[in-house]
């Protein structure tokens, strides 16, 4: 093992640690790629020792980059078994002046950019396969157990994360990075179905950077629909309509589905809950219009906005704005939504939804006055055996409208309170996901 004292000379001259060298590769990987490859001074330590002769090409890349060199020969860099040195290592400046030399030289550099070029790990068949797993994931999400979706959704990740470690064609690379955002869209869900805010905070960055990798305007916006559902159940109402309003900068266009029926309904629901009635009541009209001009949605499932779902928001969206021509809107709207889900495919029923909307009536029939309508609403969703984080939320504000209401001392609602408070007691969900509501 011979030591590389030209890249060692040249890291010296730059007056640069072992780790300060480590970090401007590590950044100039980053910048040219996407992904942090955590190297450090030990990487660099192998690499002036000898021990490592020939690194990936991104990380040679990298190397040429940042000591401004136009040739891994420059560095003393060289494939393993093959002597630094030799007229296929060597750069312009040290070679022969025979000038068929010099055309030999030129033409095997261009043969390794040919192959350098031509290397994948990965092909059509591999990225159709993942696509397919991914829409039957997305459709699944909502009416079958988490518990058979969380491992094989974990699995897809890392085998897409893996992959891209590796060289793949550009084109190759950004339809990864689009699997990787939606898979990273699903762990999201997950995580908010549980109740943990952290993780589907990470989640959703995450999605982020790979829409803005891949240029995918539509994953973009579906990202900052999902941030703005999770910021709208943390309270954070103004923060909510924001994220849902700079979604629909991408939601526009060709191929947008019902994002846009999506990110208006988000920001009507968030900016009722925030006392802007009027903007609210605008907003909501302008989705249902979205509605009306909405192609078919890339993927199923939880990553569609099926129109049951919209007029559930519209029924939260309308009670919360709160004045009694619009609490019987809200009758109506929740009731279209509990219709909708009824009569609609099994696969396409999501508890959650259905959950919701029952509440939403059984809170706009509290509002009426109307306790018996409201604790028949109610029945239909106790009897579950679990709920959503976002549900759980729900029925505790329910519980606490309920107390401080005039009937609040009546036997049925103290009956309907104490089961209210046996049900969310119980253990964040388990088996059963839906997207959070």
């Amino acid at each position: 093992m011979m030591a590389n004292e030209i890249l060692r000379r040249l890291r010296r001259e730059q007056r640069w640690t072992q780790a300060q060298a480590a970090q401007r590769v590590c950044a100039q990987v980053q910048a040219a790629t996407g992904r942090d490859p955590e190297l450090d001074a030990n990487w660099i330590s192998r690499l002036e020792r000898g021990a490592i002769t020939w690194p990936s090409g991104d990380y040679r890349a990298a190397l040429c980059a940042v000591f401004q060199v136009g040739s891994e020969a420059e560095l003393g860099l060289h494939p393993k078994g093959e002597p630094a040195g030799t007229a296929s290592a060597q750069d312009a400046s040290s070679a022969p002046a025979d000038d068929v030399s010099s055309l030999y030289a030129d033409t095997e550099l261009s043969a390794r950019l040919a192959r350098h070029a031509a290397a994948t790990n990965v092909n059509g068949l591999v990225l159709e396969q993942f696509d397919a797993d991914v829409e039957r994931l997305a459709g699944n999400f909502v009416s079958q157990p988490l518990s058979l979706l969380v491992p094989e959704i974990r699995t897809l990740r890392t085998d897409v994360f893996r992959l891209l470690e590796g060289r793949q064609h550009p084109a190759q690379t950004r339809h990864l990075y689009v699997l990787a955002g939606w898979l990273s869209g699903l762990a999201a869900h997950v995580s908010l179905d549980l109740g943990h805010q952290p993780s589907a905070s990470t989640h959703a960055r995450t999605v982020v950077q790979c829409a803005d990798i891949a240029e995918h305007p539509r994953l973009r916006a579906w990202a900052r629909s999902f941030q703005s559902l999770a910021a709208y159940w943390t309270g954070d109402y103004r923060r909510a309509a924001d994220l849902a309003r700079a979604g629909c900068e991408d939601g526009r266009g060709p191929g947008s589905g019902t994002l846009m029926a999506r990110l208006l309904s988000l920001e009507a629901r968030a900016l009722a809950a925030g006392g802007d009635g009027r903007s609210a009541l605008r907003s909501l009209a302008l989705a249902h219009e979205a509605r009306s001009s909405a192609e078919r949605d890339e993927l199923p499932g939880v990553f569609a906005f099926p129109e049951a779902k919209q007029w559930a928001y519209t029924g939260t969206t309308l009670l919360a704005v709160g004045s009694d021509e619009q609490v019987q809107r809200a009758i109506a709207a929740s009731n279209r939504a509990v219709e909708l889900y009824q009569t609609g495919a099994e696969s396409d029923r999501s508890p959650g939804d259905l959950h919701a909307a029952h509440l939403d009536l059984a809170t706009a029939y509290l509002a009426s006055g109307e306790v018996e309508g409201a604790g028949t609403e109610l029945a239909a969703v106790l009897g579950a055996d679990q709920y959503t984080a976002s549900i759980t939320i729900r029925l505790r504000k329910l519980d606490t409208l309920i107390g401080s209401g005039p009937y609040r001392d009546s036997r049925p609602v103290v009956d309907l309170r104490e089961h209210i408070h046996e049900v969310t007691a119980r253990p964040a969900l388990v088996s059963t996901p839906t997207e959070p509501r």
